[in-house]
């Protein structure tokens, strides 16, 4: 009993306390804004943004950026002729907390499948980062399966494949019978910006631009990488399609 409380006083628990407590967002880049007084609605960053997040607004007749698309590359930044976009030190972003978006899933998963949602997660040649948010899922912090989301190692046992990379060459075909063994109904979820359309490895000669082009897709969730809660809200979508 002394050697655990040593030990506990010795290494003490290093998660960050934030929302709760602010971190230091001086080496942080955060999320970009538009200055619209400034802002001449030239399209340039619109054009230029490799996610397509920046849109003009039509109603308002002002550019907006969707944050849920945004991939922070501080490129429109760089582009605008004007100075009217800047990267701010905002991190917190998210429009819905991970609890709301859980809850939700928990009864629109026992709504359709009656039980837990078993994914099975595919890499069709990625760079890892986007496997590294969705193993994040499965930590402590966000702990999926009180949602009653089950990851499983067979496709054979999955209501869902959540496939990243740009399906390489070398895994069309792997990517194409993972899709063919998992059984109907199916749902195809592609997180990332690899998945989504190739991102920055589309049309080169080792790899395709995006998995659409191997499998159906049925949610696309755009980030580089996205966060868990955006991933989340992607599972979301795809349990809610007709």
């Amino acid at each position: 009993m002394f050697e655990k409380t040593r030990k506990i006083i010795k290494y003490p628990r290093l998660t960050q306390d934030s929302p709760k407590r602010p971190v230091n967002t001086d080496h942080i880049i955060g999320k970009p804004v538009i200055d619209n007084a400034l802002c001449d609605c030239c399209s340039e960053c619109i054009t230029r943004c490799p996610s397509g997040a920046i849109y003009r607004d039509e109603s308002t007749k002002t550019v907006e950026i969707n944050y849920n698309e945004c991939v922070f590359c501080m490129l429109c930044e760089e582009v605008c002729p004007l100075g009217a976009i800047r990267m701010t030190k905002e991190i917190y972003l998210a429009e819905r907390n991970l609890e709301e978006i859980g809850e939700e899933l928990r009864r629109k998963i026992n709504k359709i499948f009656g039980r837990s949602l078993n994914i099975r997660e595919v890499d069709s040649g990625s760079c890892n980062g986007c496997d590294y948010e969705i193993n994040a899922l499965n930590n402590p912090f966000v702990d999926i399966e009180r949602f009653g989301i089950h990851f499983v190692a067979s496709p054979r046992h999955a209501d869902m494949l959540l496939v990243t990379g740009t399906a390489v060459r070398n895994m069309e075909e792997a990517l194409l019978k993972t899709y063919n063994a998992t059984p109907e109904p199916k749902l195809v979820v592609a997180v990332g910006a690899c998945a989504c359309s190739g991102g920055i490895f589309k049309d080169t000669y080792a790899s395709g631009n995006g998995i659409k082009g191997v499998v159906p897709v049925d949610v696309f969730i755009p980030g580089c990488p996205p966060r868990p809660q955006a991933i989340l809200h992607g599972i979301l979508k795809a349990i809610s399609l007709p």
